[in-house]
């Protein structure tokens, strides 16, 4: 059977909650058209992300990558168009620090776009009666560092392996602990994200 990696993240920064770590840990396992969703929950940590989903990509040989990440603000799904080869931002990882724009991978490309068929996804969750709408910035942060790598990793050693990113709104029970945020239901997201998955089996069937 085809696998299909799915990652999330532990919590961070003010957000005692994240809601991509419960998806990725309520979807493993299972099949989901046609695919067998093998999960990871990644940290928030700019020297060992990175090194996390590659070794997963190894470790898992799946056909296809899908990475999930907290928008702590967002009221859409937003699958995300492009990485860039930048880490920065203001705020720390779990490990305190803050990086200062350097680039993911020395000489690696200024850009890489997702190969996930993030319309098609929009389209079905829209359809489905869920807000999605293409993100067109991953932002700085390790939810754009990861998808770089993931992406990088990919290209540098030519596998038939689709690859992307999708950002998520907050869940009620985060909003409630963190006070102000826009917010879906757990059971909405993981539906929205299933959806997803749902929509790259209808593609490489």
């Amino acid at each position: 059977m085809k696998r299909l990696l799915l990652t999330g993240f532990e919590p961070f920064l003010n957000f005692p909650i994240n809601p991509t770590e419960k998806i990725v840990q309520a979807l493993d396992g299972k099949e989901i058209a046609g695919y067998q969703i093998v999960s990871r929950t990644l940290t928030v940590d700019f020297s060992q992300s990175g090194e996390q989903i590659i070794q997963a990509i190894q470790d898992v040989q799946p056909d296809v990558i899908v990475s999930l990440g907290l928008a702590g603000g967002r009221q859409k799904v937003t699958p995300e168009r492009i990485a860039i080869n930048c880490n920065g931002g203001v705020e720390p990882d779990n490990q305190g620090y803050v990086p200062e724009g350097d680039p993911i991978v020395a000489d690696g490309p200024d850009g890489l776009f997702t190969t996930l068929p993030i319309q098609h996804m929009i389209d079905d969750m829209k359809g489905a009666g869920y807000p999605a709408v293409v993100s067109n910035s991953a932002g700085t942060y390790l939810c754009n560092h990861v998808m770089y790598r993931a992406l990088h990793y990919v290209k540098q050693h030519q596998l038939d392996v689709l690859s992307g990113f999708i950002h998520i709104p907050a869940s009620h029970e985060l909003a409630i602990q963190h006070g102000n945020l826009p917010s879906w239901s757990q059971q909405d997201l993981e539906a929205a994200v299933t959806i997803c998955l749902q929509t790259l089996g209808n593609e490489r069937a």
